[in-house]
């Protein structure tokens, strides 16, 4: 006994399990199983043939774009959920604050488009299969497994979307900084019209002793001869 709660302790203990039970990457993590569950249930047996026909039509009412769209939206969301699983993993790795504040910001966009369109997709398989005569003697379980997955994946994503909103106010913006291109086009410009603005004869001359001055005439002395000789 002891040695089970020591091992659990250690386990509590270890970066992978702390991982592990974060709400955002359980949260993922369902959203992928569903939207696994959906198209491949879809994929498997969303397409059935009559008796008397081999032909495969679509289980709800059979509407092809009805299959189509779950598939689709299954798969691209089952991608998504792998791709920010990876970045959830390296996030400790990311020190570009730009590349981690828009990883953020599709985070949003893309959860809460997934959560419409997972809503639009259940209320149209739960009309389609309303609608469906049931004539085919497989498909039941699959149509109804994606109806209730398409069903919870809504909150799921909707789950994800609150998080990721709430991941990126906590996020600081992107601070803006001034680049030395910046600077110096300010100093040019700066120096360009300071030196235009100022007159020319601004400054000492080259040759201070070339200046000319105003020159007065020298007047010329009389000098006393001595006649006594």
């Amino acid at each position: 006994m002891r040695k089970m709660t020591s091992v659990l302790r250690d386990l509590s203990d270890h970066n992978m399990v702390h991982f592990i039970i974060q709400p955002q990457i359980v949260a993922r993590t369902l959203a992928g199983v569903f939207s696994l569950v959906i198209f491949a249930s879809l994929v498997t047996e969303g397409y059935q043939n009559l008796t008397t026909s081999s032909q495969l039509h679509c289980i709800f009412n059979d509407n092809g774009a009805v299959c189509c769209y779950g598939i689709t939206v299954g798969v691209l969301s089952f991608l998504q959920c792998l791709l920010f699983l990876g970045c959830d993993v390296y996030d400790t790795c990311i020190t570009n604050h730009k590349f981690k504040y828009a990883i953020l910001i599709l985070d949003v966009t893309f959860s809460m488009t997934w959560t419409c369109l997972w809503f639009i997709g259940f209320c149209i398989l739960t009309n389609q299969w309303n609608r469906s005569t049931h004539s085919y003697l497989l498909g039941t379980s699959a149509a109804r497994a994606s109806i209730a997955f398409a069903f919870l994946s809504v909150p799921c994503w909707g789950y994800l979307a609150y998080l990721a909103v709430k991941n990126l106010w906590a996020e600081p913006p992107v601070p803006y900084k001034r680049t030395l291109d910046e600077g110096s086009v300010a100093l040019t410009t700066l120096s360009t019209s300071t030196s235009s603005s100022l007159p020319s004869n601004m400054g000492f001359p080259e040759n201070v002793g070339a200046a000319s001055y105003p020159s007065t005439p020298v007047p010329h002395r009389l000098t006393l001869m001595n006649t006594d000789d």
